[in-house]
């Protein structure tokens, strides 16, 4: 699977041969009609983001995080190679636009009127 496989909704933010984010209707999420920090992302990364300071990532494996904000994020998917990786965040991707991906067991307070809107906008409701 390739980014041609990618949903309509999503569009690609950034790639280099390290990563690929990808987000979720930047047109929606522009501080007007949603709020911009929410703006729902997927990050694929060469290697694992670390805590420790001076060092940004460790490992050789593939990662694919979903944020829908940025302190709410969907535990990362691991595998070791980029094509396996982009076929994840595709299918991780095309699951939220289609209402499949259950996001709102990702936050630990809910924002009921928020999710509501965004259940409307990936079709859950």
């Amino acid at each position: 699977m390739d980014l041609d496989a990618l949903s309509d909704d999503w569009t690609v933010w950034n790639e280099t041969n390290e990563k690929l984010i990808l987000a979720y209707r930047p047109d929606i999420f522009d501080s007007e009609n949603f709020p911009a920090p929410c703006l729902p992302t997927i990050y694929l990364t060469r290697g694992k983001r670390t805590r420790r300071p001076g060092v940004d990532r460790t490992g050789e494996d593939w990662y694919v995080t979903l944020y829908l904000e940025p302190e709410v994020a969907r535990d990362a998917e691991s595998v070791t190679d980029r094509d396996a990786a982009v076929e994840a965040a595709v299918t991780l991707a095309n699951r939220f636009a289609s209402g499949e991906l259950d996001y709102r067991s990702l936050y630990q307070v809910p924002r009921e009127a928020y999710l509501d809107e965004l259940d409307e906008l990936t079709g859950r409701s």
